[in-house]
Formats: C-alpha cells, sequence, structure tokens
C-alpha cells in the first residue's frame, strides 16, 4: 500500500510539472487545492491507464519495439497521456493534453521527472 501511494504522488508531482512546463498541457481549476486534488485524481487515472491498457498496447506493438530499437517506447507513453486526457475529461476533470506533440512531450517530461524522484525517494521493491 506504501508504495502505490508513493508511486501515485510521485506521478502526480510529474504530472504537475508537465502541466507547468508544456504549453499543450493544462490542469485548469481555481486554487492551488483544487488542483492538488485534480492533479492526484488524474495520478490515479495515468497509474490505472499504465496498468491496464500499456502492457496489452505493448505486446501488440512488439514488431515495433524491435523494429525502431524500442523508440516506440515514446509514442506509447504519449498515447497513454493522451488516453489518460480523455478519461478525465470524462470523469469530470480539469486536465487536457492539446495534440500528439504536447503528449510526446509532456510523457517525456513525466517519465524524466518521476525517474528522478524514483531514485530520491525509491520504494521497497
Amino acid at each position: 500500500m506504501k508504495n502505490f501511494v508513493i508511486k501515485t504522488l510521485i506521478n502526480a508531482v510529474a504530472i504537475w510539472i508537465a502541466a507547468w512546463i508544456v504549453n499543450g498541457i493544462t490542469l485548469e481549476g481555481g486554487d492551488w487545492q483544487h488542483k492538488a486534488i485534480t492533479v492526484l485524481a488524474v495520478a490515479l487515472v495515468f497509474g490505472v491507464v499504465n496498468f491496464a491498457i500499456k502492457p496489452l498496447v505493448k505486446l501488440f506493438s512488439l514488431p515495433l519495439f524491435i523494429l525502431t530499437l524500442g523508440l516506440v517506447t515514446f509514442v506509447i507513453n504519449a498515447l497513454m497521456l493522451w488516453l489518460t486526457s480523455w478519461a478525465s475529461d470524462k470523469l469530470g476533470l480539469d486536465f487536457h493534453v492539446q495534440g500528439f506533440w504536447a503528449a510526446l512531450l509532456g510523457a517525456l517530461i513525466i517519465s524524466v521527472v518521476s525517474w528522478g524522484l524514483h531514485l530520491a525517494f525509491g520504494d521497497d521493491d
């Protein structure tokens, strides 16, 4: 349970930083408390998308992984962020990703920030 909470908080911080840096990613809302609750909910949606859908997409795109020497991972991460934006919109959360390039840059930033935070805080796995 502790690992789940840490991973969700790390994803929330990474998503917040990506929304702050990338123009095409918006995290709307009133005050910072509303944004904090929204980004935590988006991090939960992001975790569910990455847990449930990403392995299937990776399995079906295995030939592309081999062909591109793994570079298709960036595209898959962008698609997962875009799917998170769509699911967040359906759930009434104020998180939006406009366009593929914003999703690609945002996914890259989220990956780097979450990797760094996992190194700093780690988990017990």
